[in-house]
């Protein structure tokens, strides 16, 4: 395992390991596109990370992990302070598993107590762990286990890839169908059928999709309800809660800080 500084150059195919784990506190960064030899599992024990990859973008928020698979370009985005973890999984590792767990797309996963703290221990050690045998192996093994059980988070936005959809801000509240058909010159109809297309959602399913992903990221930075709530257009406080309780079935709070309760 490595400490990095946020300048530090590291690159996990550069190692002769089957694991590596790095840390670093993290300010604003941004990866650019890129990619690895290695599968790769990504948290934080704060903060939030922007990840976009070829046509999907999500937040990852504490109390979550993202799987990202080997050759997956992808880009990482950091605002304020980031407890970063990140953990490099060879592909003779990834092999090993009895689970057979790693898929092919990148996923957002929810973590367990047991699997925040099995993740931290890996990502924090040495390089040269054994990791086909004894302590190690069991850690590996244990991780495995609760990925393959965990609940997937329906946190990935799919994204349009028209040309004439390239205006619209990823950053700011979306608007109204019929302002976004006046904006860049196309019909609602049009409109409607490039994101079903393009995205396999209407583009209102789309937008509710972005304001939760945005609540996420928002919420993440410590910011209050109300201020989430004002800066996605809800009418007040309880519209928000009830928005984000009907997806997530549960209130932001309370997914925020995570949960050991089984949906499996």
């Amino acid at each position: 395992m490595a400490w990095l500084k946020q300048s530090d150059y590291f690159d996990p195919g550069d190692l002769d390991v089957v694991v590596a784990g790095i840390a670093a506190e993290m300010g604003q960064h941004d990866s650019g596109f890129h990619q690895h030899d290695m599968g790769q599992l990504l948290f934080t024990q704060r903060g939030s990370i922007k990840i976009t990859l070829a046509n999907q973008l999500s937040i990852l928020p504490p109390t979550r992990v993202a799987w990202i698979p080997p050759q997956v370009l992808h880009r990482a985005e950091m605002r304020g302070v980031v407890g970063y973890r990140s953990i490099y999984l060879s592909a003779s590792c990834l092999n090993f598993s009895e689970t057979g767990w790693f898929p092919s797309q990148c996923e957002i996963l929810e973590t367990t107590s047991l699997l925040q703290a099995v993740l931290e221990r890996i990502a924090t050690s040495p390089f040269d762990t054994d990791w086909k045998q004894g302590a190690g192996a069991h850690l590996l093994a244990v991780s495995f286990d609760e990925m393959h059980r965990a609940r997937q988070e329906p946190t990935l936005l799919p994204l349009p890839y028209d040309r004439r959809l390239a205006r619209i801000s990823f950053e700011q509240l979306p608007p109204l169908l019929q302002e976004i058909a006046t904006y860049i010159g196309a019909s609602e109809k049009t409109i409607t059928r490039l994101f079903q297309r393009e995205t396999g959602m209407s583009y209102q399913q789309w937008r509710q999709q972005w304001r939760l992903i945005k609540a996420i990221e928002l919420l993440a930075q410590d910011k209050t309800l109300s201020y989430v709530a004002q800066e996605l257009g809800f009418a007040n406080d309880s519209a928000f809660v009830s928005f984000f309780r009907k997806i997530m079935g549960r209130p932001p709070r309370e997914y925020m800080a995570g949960s050991d309760t089984a949906k499996y």
